[in-house]
């Protein structure tokens, strides 16, 4: 699944690269989110409960950081193993540009797949669920780093 979008941010682009770093921000802003922790400056694990359809499952993975040029973007990969439900493993190049002191343009293009369980409950369904869940988390994480 390949999924391209921008979003509008109310804040510094220098305020929205350190809440991309920051675990704790991401943590609040992530749909589902019970764990994620920095394990060093470019990883970090997670334990997200997600569901898909009739399919509910907790992953458990890594996340890993790449072609960081700061303040501008960086490359995200991860992957993570849900049981029976499945497998989800991809990444997502997220650049930013700044509009103003004010306003900063966070740009994302991701690409992901997936298999087991989840993979059986087709296309569109995943689909629809992965743009629910990244509005979900950029409406959020707008909020969170306009009021800190």
């Amino acid at each position: 699944m390949q999924m391209k979008d921008s979003q509008s941010v109310p804040a510094s682009q220098q305020k929205v690269w350190a809440a991309l770093n920051n675990p704790e921000i991401l943590k609040q802003c992530i749909p589902g989110c019970q764990e994620l922790d920095m394990t060093s400056p470019t990883e970090m694990t997670a334990k997200v409960v997600i569901k898909v359809g009739p399919v509910k499952a907790t992953f458990g993975g890594k996340v890993t950081l790449s072609d960081l040029d700061p303040p501008n973007g960086y490359r995200i990969t991860g992957e993570g193993s849900g049981g029976v439900a499945g497998f989800a493993k991809g990444g997502a190049a997220i650049r930013l540009e700044a509009v103003s002191d004010n306003e900063t343009i966070l740009h994302y293009e991701v690409d992901s797949q997936i298999g087991g369980k989840l993979a059986q409950l087709g296309g569109r369904l995943i689909d629809s669920t992965a743009k629910k869940l990244a509005g979900e988390f950029f409406t959020k994480f707008g909020a969170v780093v306009s009021a800190s």
